[in-house]
């Protein structure tokens, strides 16, 4: 009753032309009437409000905003908006971020810095290094309340929901060795069931290592290993069921999918995880869950900097069948799972927010329609950046969600492979204007159909990974229709590299359009900088490449074994049972799918036409046909590709050597500025 007689009195107080308004802030309460004067204390009471504002006349002709106030607001709960709390169509409910004050929506607990003590325990110091002793800091988490830490899997890929610290809003290092590096192994003893080889086993896997380090950690309650086992687009953490420091080999608990040994030509490679007794220098932790005790080595005096740990298992916010909310402006950050989650419901709006230090991805958007992630920064996240889906592949029905404008980057901090800085899903999302930056593994992991990924910066992907690239799709020819155009790819792939590249159309992908990109040093090993594997109807026309060491490959199947892929449960299953491409509507959107399950010995091409490839040791091979394509070792006519400026002067020779290539809008590559975005990254291009 309160809550309404509070929306009547500011519902009067302003013209139907004017937004409704509540004000929240850390030093207000919750008592008060939520104006700006007197505000709200937390997040929860002013939904409660909005709710009751919103029953018999409804929402104002300027919707309603919800104002936060400068200050950190520490969450326990999710902050869930479901259906009850939508606007409607142009009378938007908004929760926003006051101009110029930063607001902290954080899922973590802050330790003080009285709390930490000098580790004194005769114990604990026996299994610390002796130099590091004297900088190891512990707090009591249970003394201060804190007791779900999350517990380690025997073995996982991703990233669980575990407690991490967090420093000056760096995310500091679980206590690892080696610190930075890798350790390689020194030989396969077993390598556990590996059904990719035809290995079969009834043990874990064991592998010998070179040094005497890990007989420090014969006293750790539990040991865990971090590596790229087989191959090096798939890591895993493993626990250790035994350490044998006579014969110096460490055997897992449970085996690897693919087992131990090089299934790519580099080293196979691992570090050790979550040890006390490698806590050796500054920004390292451990957290003793059985005494709940945190350990850590400060990077600077502990009363100099604010140290969180993260507690929230759920989503910061979580939006629900909700629509027509906007949030702008916010901070979401230090959570165990995921910054945002919104799931069904149409019109919601992230915009010019930053989520950052997320155990898991930072924003999943999951079905509902034309859902809007813009102007965001999203960084240091456990997991992705951005996850969006949406639209029904059986009818080929758009979700008409956009990606527009973000800034993302260092992602993949705790799962290091196939965690993208955006996953895209469904049918008809569109992407344009993104920065995407360092990740060891692939930024773009594409499912589904008819999505646009258009003017976005890519760079300084797959940084410690193989046989990978910076957009990927695969193994799914159902999957068709996206176009990709005028995006920048550039200094993509890892050193050890055998096969990297900017566009890996895998495993019988095709039907993509790849129009007007510039590639430069976006391709490494065997691959090009557009490679294909097994598939066919790619389309790669009117692209740049620059000092790719080859511009466009491919690895084509026989047709023994595309005919095995097409019968095989796989196909069978997303082909015919998930949507069935041999009726309406894909038969209809993409003609080049008829006779695909009857393959009948007839060539199965990709297509590549009116491209420019400059300084590349190769061009193109396998099953691409070469149509009207210019190759050259002399400068095209760039404005200065010194500086990374491949925009093309009018007197170009390209425009005579290529008959009917179409400039290329570089300059309008990467982020834009507006007024969601005021000032541009320095890390473009």
């Amino acid at each position: 009753m309160r809550y309404a007689l509070i929306g009547l009195i500011l519902l009067a107080a302003s013209s139907q032309t004017q937004a409704a308004e509540f004000h929240v802030s850390p030093d207000g309460a919750d008592a008060n009437a939520g104006t700006a004067a007197a505000p709200f204390a937390t997040l929860t009471h002013a939904r409660d409000a909005v709710r009751a504002v919103k029953p018999g006349a409804g929402l104002p002709t300027g919707g309603l905003t919800v104002w936060l106030h400068k200050g950190t607001y520490p969450l326990t709960e999710s902050f869930k908006l479901t259906a009850e709390d939508s606007g409607v169509a142009g009378k938007l409910i908004i929760y926003r971020a006051v101009a110029g004050e930063e607001v902290r929506l954080v899922g973590g607990r802050t330790i003080p810095a009285e709390a930490f003590k000098p580790a004194a325990d005769t114990a604990i110091m026996d299994r610390l290094d002796p130099a590091a002793r004297p900088h190891v800091l512990c707090a009591n988490l249970k003394e201060l309340g804190i007791t779900n830490y999350g517990e380690f899997p025997d073995n996982f890929e991703n990233a669980p929901p575990i407690m991490e610290l967090f420093f000056d809003d760096q995310r500091m290092s679980l206590a690892r060795w080696p610190n930075d590096e890798w350790a390689t192994i020194a030989k396969v003893i077993e390598s556990g069931p590996a059904s990719w080889r035809n290995h079969d086993s009834d043990k874990p896997g064991t592998f010998a290592y070179d040094g005497d380090r890990p007989s420090r950690w014969l006293k750790a309650p539990a040991v865990w290993v971090h590596g790229y086992w087989c191959f090096d687009w798939a890591s895993e953490t493993k626990k250790v069921k035994t350490i044998d420091t006579e014969k110096k080999e460490i055997t897992f608990t449970t085996p690897h999918h693919y087992g131990i040994g090089s299934g790519n030509p580099a080293a196979r490679r691992f570090y050790a995880v979550n040890l006390l007794e490698e806590l050796d220098q500054p920004g390292e932790y451990y957290i003793d869950r059985a005494a709940g005790m945190l350990y850590f080595s400060p990077p600077k005096l502990i009363g100099e900097g604010r140290a969180v740990v993260s507690t929230l298992a759920d989503p910061v916010i979580k939006i629900e069948g909700a629509s027509f909310i906007t949030l702008q402006g916010l901070t979401v950050e230090t959570c165990v799972a995921n910054g945002i989650e919104v799931t069904g419901g149409q019109g919601v709006r992230i915009a010019a927010c930053r989520v950052r230090n997320t155990g898991q991805n930072g924003v999943v958007v999951k079905d509902g329609a034309k859902h809007t992630v813009v102007a965001c920064d999203i960084y240091d996240t456990g997991m992705g950046g951005v996850l969006i889906s949406g639209g029904d592949r059986k009818t080929l029905t758009p979700s008409g969600h956009e990606v527009l404008n973000n800034h993302i980057y260092r992602v993949s901090r705790r799962q290091r492979t196939h965690a993208y800085q955006l996953q895209i899903g469904g049918v008809g999302v569109h992407v344009a204007h993104n920065l995407l930056h360092d990740a060891p593994h692939q930024a773009i992991g594409l499912g589904g159909n008819d999505h646009i990924i258009e003017y976005n910066d890519i760079h300084h992907t797959g940084m410690e990974t193989d046989d990978c690239g910076a957009f990927y799709m695969g193994r799914n020819p159902s999957e068709r229709g996206t176009i990709i155009r005028y995006n920048f790819w550039h200094d993509i792939g890892s050193a050890l590299s055998h096969g990297s590249c900017a566009i890996y159309f895998d495993d019988g992908a095709g039907g993509q359009t790849v129009f007007g990109n510039v590639f430069y040093k976006a391709a490494g090993g065997s691959f090009g900088a557009v490679f294909n594997h097994g598939g066919h109807d790619n389309i790669a026309e009117n692209n740049v490449f620059v000092e790719c060491k080859k511009a466009i490959g491919a690895a084509p199947w026989d047709d023994k074994r595309w005919k095995d892929y097409v019968n095989a449960p796989l196909w069978q299953q997303v082909l015919l049972k998930d949507v069935d491409i041999t009726k309406p509507p894909y038969i209809e959107r993409y003609p080049d799918l008829k006779g695909f399950m009857e393959p009948n010995g007839q060539p199965r091409k990709n297509h590549a036409m009116r491209n420019v490839a400059y300084k590349c040791a190769a061009f193109l091979d396998g099953n691409w046909e070469d149509t009207d394509n210019f190759v050259t070792n002399d400068d095209p006519g760039f404005e200065d590709a010194a500086h990374l400026d491949f925009r093309l002067k009018k007197e170009s020779v390209v425009f005579q050597k290529v008959p009917g290539f179409k400039d290329i809008p570089f300059g309008q590559i990467g982020l834009q500025r507006d007024e969601l975005r005021p000032a541009l990254s320095e890390a473009g291009r």
